[in-house]
């Protein structure tokens, strides 16, 4: 106790304390009324006249309705209401809006399954198949005075606009593409869309990124359309192993070709040189038998006989003693090569 001495009521033996002790003096009563008093009247002239605007916010003053200012983070001073007030939209902070799903989490900060809003997922693509979108925009505040002032429920639009704009590049693409390679350029074309319709309102927010979650088609079939992408997936393979084939065997094919028509060419040289040069020796034969016939036709016969007798089997015929066998060049008879 702050006290020093206290003492009883003998008559009712209730404590009491003497106002002697009290460090500023006089009765308890009386002291604490205006301390609390003055307590208070701190209390609401800082409730009247300040306000704090914390890190991540952006502090937009109203006085009578109109915008006079902003304010950055740190404590400022105002006029009361109704005079001024003040608006503190999170203009620093990265907003996330989901649509076609929402994630849950626990209170100790654990993940819960999320939940799947068909009513936002579900899409009609340009040919006539119904795909199951889920997909998260992330954005922020860009200007505060338009996005307070210029719509009237911000996050709702932005789910709006964002749910609009998918729907509308989805409806323009065709199924297979926006299941495989189309994802970035999907997400491309919904944030620029996104931001084109947010700017043409004037909203004061800007689009950082969107990135699809989950792009399927709806539950029932999505069994049968896995099927139909492992065969587009085994077709373009098959394609791919075709065009490496062809572009092996092409090339090959080609110098073979090449090698054959140089081939022909070198045969047809040689075919042409040498019927030129027979047609040049038969041009001086002929010259030399218009000058001596009768030795021309001599030599011509003896050249074509030796041709002719000089792989065959020769017997010599005398007149005197008949047919003789010529000894000596044939020692093995019926040998391979030797003429009968």
């Amino acid at each position: 106790m702050p006290w020093d001495s206290r003492g009883e009521d003998e008559g009712n033996g209730k404590q009491t304390y003497s106002k002697r002790t009290l460090p500023w003096g006089g009765t308890t009563r009386r002291n604490l009324v205006p301390l609390l008093a003055v307590g208070i009247a701190t209390v609401g002239f800082l409730h009247a006249f300040t306000f704090q605007v914390n890190p991540d916010e952006l502090g937009v003053v109203l006085r009578f309705g109109e915008v006079t200012r902003q304010e950055g983070p740190g404590l400022h001073f105002r006029f009361p209401h109704p005079i001024e007030e003040v608006r503190l939209p999170k203009a620093t902070r990265q907003n996330i809006a989901e649509l076609g799903v929402r994630t849950q989490e626990t209170d100790a900060g654990g993940a819960l399954p999320p939940i799947y809003v068909r009513e936002e997922s579900l899409m009609l693509t340009a040919d006539e198949n119904i795909v199951d979108v889920a997909f998260v925009v992330y954005w922020r505040i860009r200007d505060a005075q338009k996005y307070l002032f210029n719509i009237r429920d911000p996050e709702s639009t932005v789910g709006v606009v964002a749910e609009s704009a998918m729907r509308e590049v989805v409806g323009q693409s065709d199924l297979g593409p926006i299941l495989t390679r189309a994802r970035q350029e999907t997400e491309q074309a919904v944030q620029g869309l996104m931001q084109e319709v947010l700017d043409r309102y004037d909203a004061g927010i800007r689009i950082d990124h969107v990135r699809l979650q989950r792009i399927d088609p709806p539950t029932q079939v999505i069994d049968a359309f896995r099927d139909v992408q492992a065969a587009a997936t085994d077709k373009e393979k098959l394609q791919n192993d075709a065009l490496a084939y062809a572009s092996r065997i092409v090339p090959e094919a080609k110098g073979v070709a090449e090698r054959t028509l140089e081939t022909a060419k070198g045969f047809r040289q040689q075919a042409i040189a040498e019927a030129e040069g027979q047609t040049a020796r038969f041009v001086k034969v002929q010259q030399e038998y218009e000058k001596s016939p009768e030795v021309t036709r001599r030599r011509l016969y003896l050249e074509t006989m030796e041709r002719v007798l000089a792989g065959a089997r020769k017997t010599i015929i005398d007149g005197k003693t008949g047919a003789v066998p010529l000894l000596g060049l044939w020692p093995l008879e019926g040998r391979k090569g030797a003429r009968k």
